[in-house]
């Protein structure tokens, strides 16, 4: 049986569902027979390869990095899951989207609730582009699998992983698609 790449990624979330990942514990040592991990915030990869065949995208789409890195993602990855809450329905990470559009948000945080030099820092690169509202992750790509939970249990990650590792369909029983 071939070697499964499988990847992780990071858009705008607590980085939560990675250490639940994390929480994997001494199954990550038989994942690591079944899989290559070829990207992650857990590794050094600079740029996400071609040719995944699993990739777990944790956190929503907040900003112009993030919806290109989804585009990216999609088209290089056999199978794009939903990795968590954030992800799934944008979460946490959205509650910014009644506040207003991008501008909104940053005159609050930058102007309205600082005491020391308040302003919007203007320097390119110093701060992501925001987009007008967070959306999650299936919001801008297709997604194949959804794993929710905030963050979702190792258990539910170990259930998704060993199934497509094996060249199953992973499909989620009912008490896997819990929220929160």
């Amino acid at each position: 049986m071939a070697r499964v790449k499988l990847a992780t990624a990071w858009l705008g979330g607590c980085s939560g569902c990675h250490m639940s990942f994390l929480d994997l514990d001494e199954w990550l040592l038989q994942l690591a027979v079944l899989a290559d991990i070829v990207y992650s915030p857990l590794i050094d990869a600079k740029e996400y390869p071609a040719n995944v065949d699993v990739v777990l995208v944790e956190g929503a789409v907040a900003n112009e990095e993030h919806l290109r890195m989804a585009h990216t993602i999609r088209q290089r990855t056999k199978f794009v899951v939903a990795f968590g809450d954030c992800a799934v329905t944008g979460n946490v990470t959205s509650l910014r989207n009644p506040l207003g559009g991008a501008e909104v948000v940053l005159l609050r945080s930058y102007v309205e609730l600082t005491d020391c030099r308040p302003g919007i820092p203007t320097a390119a690169g110093l701060l992501p582009v925001l987009l007008d509202r967070v959306t999650p992750l299936h919001h801008v790509v297709p997604v194949d699998y959804y794993l929710p939970g905030c963050p979702p249990p190792a258990a539910h990650i170990r259930f998704l992983l060993e199934a497509l590792a094996g060249g199953s369909e992973a499909d989620l029983p009912a008490e896997m698609l819990r929220f929160g």
